[in-house]
Protein backbone atom coordinates (compact mmCIF):
# COMPACT_ATOMS: atom_id res chain seq x y z
CA UNK A 1 0.00 0.00 0.00
CA UNK A 2 1.16 3.13 -0.98
CA UNK A 3 0.61 5.99 1.68
CA UNK A 4 0.84 9.86 0.59
CA UNK A 5 0.62 12.07 3.41
CA UNK A 6 -0.05 15.94 2.00
CA UNK A 7 0.31 19.26 4.66
CA UNK A 8 1.32 22.27 4.74
CA UNK A 9 1.24 25.04 7.70
CA UNK A 10 -1.07 27.22 5.61
CA UNK A 11 -5.30 26.97 4.60
CA UNK A 12 -6.50 27.25 1.18
CA UNK A 13 -3.53 26.03 -0.17
CA UNK A 14 -4.86 22.77 -2.34
CA UNK A 15 -4.27 20.29 0.43
CA UNK A 16 -7.72 18.85 -0.61
CA UNK A 17 -7.74 19.32 -4.15
CA UNK A 18 -4.26 17.43 -3.96
CA UNK A 19 -6.09 14.93 -2.06
CA UNK A 20 -9.15 14.50 -4.26
CA UNK A 21 -7.59 14.50 -7.89
CA UNK A 22 -4.75 11.92 -6.85
CA UNK A 23 -7.55 9.60 -5.50
CA UNK A 24 -9.15 10.25 -9.01
CA UNK A 25 -6.36 9.23 -10.37
CA UNK A 26 -5.86 5.83 -9.19
CA UNK A 27 -9.37 5.13 -8.90
CA UNK A 28 -10.04 5.60 -12.61
CA UNK A 29 -6.64 3.00 -12.94
CA UNK A 30 -8.40 0.39 -10.88
CA UNK A 31 -6.87 0.70 -7.58
CA UNK A 32 -8.55 -0.10 -4.48
CA UNK A 33 -8.29 4.31 -2.87
CA UNK A 34 -9.08 5.15 0.75
CA UNK A 35 -8.91 8.77 1.81
CA UNK A 36 -8.60 9.81 5.94
CA UNK A 37 -9.64 13.42 6.50
CA UNK A 38 -8.08 14.41 9.17
CA UNK A 39 -9.29 17.96 8.74
CA UNK A 40 -12.21 19.45 10.75
CA UNK A 41 -13.73 21.23 7.46
CA UNK A 42 -13.84 17.41 5.84
CA UNK A 43 -13.54 18.96 2.43
CA UNK A 44 -11.84 15.42 1.38
CA UNK A 45 -14.39 13.36 3.17
CA UNK A 46 -17.14 15.21 1.78
CA UNK A 47 -16.21 15.17 -1.70
CA UNK A 48 -16.02 11.24 -1.88
CA UNK A 49 -19.66 11.12 -0.19
CA UNK A 50 -20.54 12.92 -3.43
CA UNK A 51 -19.10 10.65 -6.09
CA UNK A 52 -21.79 9.81 -8.36
CA UNK A 53 -22.38 6.08 -9.42
CA UNK A 54 -20.62 6.43 -12.83
CA UNK A 55 -17.32 6.59 -11.75
CA UNK A 56 -14.83 4.55 -9.18
CA UNK A 57 -15.89 4.92 -5.41
CA UNK A 58 -13.18 6.40 -2.87
CA UNK A 59 -13.70 5.33 0.40
CA UNK A 60 -13.29 8.33 3.01
CA UNK A 61 -13.42 7.80 6.79
CA UNK A 62 -12.81 10.89 9.24
CA UNK A 63 -10.84 10.58 12.32
CA UNK A 64 -6.98 10.43 13.67
CA UNK A 65 -4.63 7.33 14.09
CA UNK A 66 -7.21 4.60 15.21
CA UNK A 67 -8.76 5.34 11.78
CA UNK A 68 -5.73 3.61 10.30
CA UNK A 69 -7.33 0.53 12.29
CA UNK A 70 -10.13 0.56 10.07
CA UNK A 71 -8.70 0.44 6.97
CA UNK A 72 -10.15 -2.24 4.36
CA UNK A 73 -7.35 -5.35 4.20
CA UNK A 74 -7.47 -4.54 0.12
CA UNK A 75 -6.52 -0.52 0.05
CA UNK A 76 -3.48 0.05 -2.24
CA UNK A 77 -3.72 3.94 -2.47
CA UNK A 78 -3.92 5.87 1.00
CA UNK A 79 -4.15 9.43 0.79
CA UNK A 80 -4.22 11.31 4.29
CA UNK A 81 -5.78 15.07 3.97
CA UNK A 82 -4.09 17.11 7.23
CA UNK A 83 -5.59 20.29 8.54
CA UNK A 84 -4.39 23.89 7.90
CA UNK A 85 -1.43 24.80 10.87
CA UNK A 86 -0.39 21.05 11.20
CA UNK A 87 3.19 20.45 12.92
CA UNK A 88 4.90 17.55 14.38
CA UNK A 89 2.59 16.79 16.56
CA UNK A 90 -0.28 16.68 14.61
CA UNK A 91 1.54 14.75 11.72
CA UNK A 92 2.92 12.48 13.80
CA UNK A 93 0.37 9.32 14.02
CA UNK A 94 0.61 9.52 10.88
CA UNK A 95 4.63 9.80 9.88
CA UNK A 96 5.23 6.04 10.39
CA UNK A 97 2.77 5.46 7.79
CA UNK A 98 3.66 7.58 5.00
CA UNK A 99 5.43 6.46 2.26
CA UNK A 100 5.50 10.30 0.99
CA UNK A 101 4.75 13.57 2.16
CA UNK A 102 3.59 16.28 -0.31
CA UNK A 103 3.78 19.99 0.57
CA UNK A 104 1.17 22.59 -1.71
CA UNK A 105 2.49 25.96 -1.84
CA UNK A 106 0.96 28.78 -3.21
CA UNK A 107 2.62 31.69 -5.00
CA UNK A 108 2.53 34.73 -2.82
CA UNK A 109 5.09 35.96 -0.39
CA UNK A 110 3.09 35.16 2.14
CA UNK A 111 2.89 31.86 1.31
CA UNK A 112 6.24 31.55 0.41
CA UNK A 113 7.63 32.56 4.06
CA UNK A 114 5.09 30.12 5.73
CA UNK A 115 6.13 27.35 3.73
CA UNK A 116 9.93 27.64 3.82
CA UNK A 117 9.08 28.02 7.60
CA UNK A 118 7.09 24.94 7.28
CA UNK A 119 9.88 23.46 5.69
CA UNK A 120 12.30 23.65 8.40
CA UNK A 121 9.73 22.35 10.92
CA UNK A 122 10.00 19.31 8.55
CA UNK A 123 13.38 19.03 8.07
CA UNK A 124 13.82 18.12 12.09
CA UNK A 125 11.67 15.46 11.92
CA UNK A 126 13.42 11.96 12.35
CA UNK A 127 12.38 9.94 9.80
CA UNK A 128 12.46 13.23 6.87
CA UNK A 129 16.00 14.29 8.20
CA UNK A 130 17.26 10.38 7.37
CA UNK A 131 15.89 10.26 4.01
CA UNK A 132 13.88 7.88 5.27
CA UNK A 133 10.40 10.06 3.74
CA UNK A 134 10.79 11.56 0.63
CA UNK A 135 8.79 15.09 0.58
CA UNK A 136 8.39 17.23 -2.46
CA UNK A 137 6.37 20.60 -3.02
CA UNK A 138 3.56 21.05 -5.39
CA UNK A 139 3.14 25.08 -6.71
CA UNK A 140 -0.19 25.15 -6.96
CA UNK A 141 -2.57 27.43 -9.07
CA UNK A 142 0.07 28.98 -10.72
CA UNK A 143 -0.68 31.66 -13.73
CA UNK A 144 2.96 30.25 -15.23
CA UNK A 145 2.24 33.54 -17.99
CA UNK A 146 2.93 35.82 -15.15
CA UNK A 147 6.12 37.13 -13.75
CA UNK A 148 4.82 36.97 -9.96
CA UNK A 149 4.33 32.83 -10.43
CA UNK A 150 7.54 32.32 -12.40
CA UNK A 151 9.51 34.43 -10.04
CA UNK A 152 7.74 32.61 -6.79
CA UNK A 153 8.80 29.14 -8.10
CA UNK A 154 12.52 30.20 -9.15
CA UNK A 155 12.40 31.30 -4.98
CA UNK A 156 11.18 28.42 -3.79
CA UNK A 157 13.14 26.21 -5.88
CA UNK A 158 16.58 28.15 -4.85
CA UNK A 159 15.58 28.18 -1.13
CA UNK A 160 13.37 24.81 -0.42
CA UNK A 161 15.92 21.49 -0.12
CA UNK A 162 13.11 19.59 -0.93
CA UNK A 163 12.19 19.31 -5.33
CA UNK A 164 9.36 20.83 -7.11
CA UNK A 165 7.48 17.96 -8.57
CA UNK A 166 4.80 19.80 -10.19
CA UNK A 167 3.50 22.96 -10.95
CA UNK A 168 -0.25 23.34 -11.67
CA UNK A 169 -2.14 26.29 -13.91
CA UNK A 170 -4.78 28.12 -11.74
CA UNK A 171 -8.01 26.89 -13.29
CA UNK A 172 -11.80 26.67 -11.97
CA UNK A 173 -12.24 23.12 -13.44
CA UNK A 174 -11.27 22.20 -9.89
CA UNK A 175 -13.67 24.13 -7.97
CA UNK A 176 -16.44 22.67 -10.72
CA UNK A 177 -15.98 19.29 -10.21
CA UNK A 178 -14.68 18.92 -6.72
CA UNK A 179 -18.92 20.18 -5.94
CA UNK A 180 -19.33 17.13 -8.19
CA UNK A 181 -17.52 14.88 -5.99
CA UNK A 182 -15.15 14.12 -9.75
CA UNK A 183 -11.97 15.16 -10.81
CA UNK A 184 -10.01 15.80 -13.92
CA UNK A 185 -8.86 11.93 -14.33
CA UNK A 186 -12.53 11.37 -14.46
CA UNK A 187 -12.90 12.60 -17.96
CA UNK A 188 -11.12 12.28 -21.31
CA UNK A 189 -12.38 14.94 -23.22
CA UNK A 190 -9.74 17.76 -24.71
CA UNK A 191 -10.25 20.50 -22.25
CA UNK A 192 -9.12 18.08 -19.31
CA UNK A 193 -5.79 16.81 -21.41
CA UNK A 194 -3.69 19.59 -20.45
CA UNK A 195 -5.19 20.05 -16.95
CA UNK A 196 -3.72 16.72 -16.73
CA UNK A 197 -0.37 16.99 -18.27
CA UNK A 198 0.05 18.97 -15.36
CA UNK A 199 0.20 16.03 -13.35
CA UNK A 200 2.37 13.54 -14.62
CA UNK A 201 5.56 14.88 -13.42
CA UNK A 202 4.23 13.96 -9.74
CA UNK A 203 2.84 10.70 -10.86
CA UNK A 204 6.10 10.25 -12.14
CA UNK A 205 7.54 10.77 -9.02
CA UNK A 206 5.64 8.86 -6.60
CA UNK A 207 6.11 5.94 -9.02
CA UNK A 208 9.92 6.40 -8.06
CA UNK A 209 9.47 6.24 -4.39
CA UNK A 210 7.69 3.09 -4.52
Amino acid sequence: MLTTLVASSKGGCGKSTLVTQLASHWAQAGQHTVIIDTDRQGSSYRWAGLRPDNVPGVLALSGGRKVLQRLPPDTSQLLIDTPAGAGERELEPFLGQASVLLVPVLPSSFDLHATLGFIETLRRIDRIRRGKLPVALVANRLKPWTHASQDAVAQLAEESPFPIVAQLRDSQAYVLLGALGKGIFDYQSEQVRGHQQDWKPLLRWIKRQQ
